[in-house]
């Protein structure tokens, strides 16, 4: 790769990386490509060097910003190397996630703008949400059970969408709290071997 594809390459992704957050943060509205390039020390017109127009930014950066917030938020939930349903939980019905959007799960923070958007948008979260669901069958030890991943990870997107809609900061750390219950709970009926750690965890 030449010098300046090389360079349009690294300013590609600075783009992206400040149109994932954004899009995290405020939403596909959120993301004006004037302000957008500025930010990145670019010049408005240099955008279109880099994507055919705002529908194609918006696409790139929620692929972007999907496959970050997998890392961050389902991942994060590692402790030593080892992933459990408590872990992952914890990390995602988390006030700090909660409260850093433009960090956190893109999946919480853009579902409803991705169902008022394009197939092409839905099509890209589809995708993801699919390896949100396998990675948690992993954690849960049952490839098989699809519903109960499909519920687990319905819970921790409902519950953290619901905490940032509440005004009440203690009924917002309560739907946190009774998911993550709700969601141990359903995990150590799915594998009896977890009911002791779910039942400490439930009184920690």
């Amino acid at each position: 790769m030449g010098h300046s594809q090389a360079d349009k390459a690294r300013n590609r992704e600075r783009i992206l990386d400040v149109a994932s957050t954004q899009l995290r943060e405020s939403g596909f509205e959120g993301v004006s490509i004037g302000d957008l390039m500025k930010a990145v020390n670019l010049t408005h017109g240099g955008f279109y060097g880099h994507f055919a127009s705002r529908d194609d930014l918006i696409a790139a950066a929620l692929d972007k910003a999907l496959s970050e917030g997998e890392k961050s938020s389902i991942k994060a939930g590692a402790r030593k190397g080892t992933r459990t349903l408590k872990s992952i939980a914890n990390s995602y019905l988390s006030r700090t996630h909660r409260d850093n959007p433009g960090s956190g799960c893109a999946v919480s923070a853009l579902a409803g703008d991705v169902a008022r958007s394009s197939r092409k948008n839905r099509e890209i979260m589809s995708k993801h949400l699919a390896k949100y669901f396998e990675n948690i069958r992993d954690v849960i030890g049952d490839q098989k059970n699809e519903e109960l991943a499909i519920a687990l990870m319905s819970m921790m997107v409902g519950a953290v969408t619901l905490s940032r809609v509440m005004s009440d900061p203690a009924i917002a750390d309560k739907v946190l709290l009774v998911a993550r219950n709700a969601i141990l709970e359903l995990g150590s009926s799915s594998n009896p071997e977890t009911s002791k750690e779910t039942a400490h965890a439930r009184a920690q």
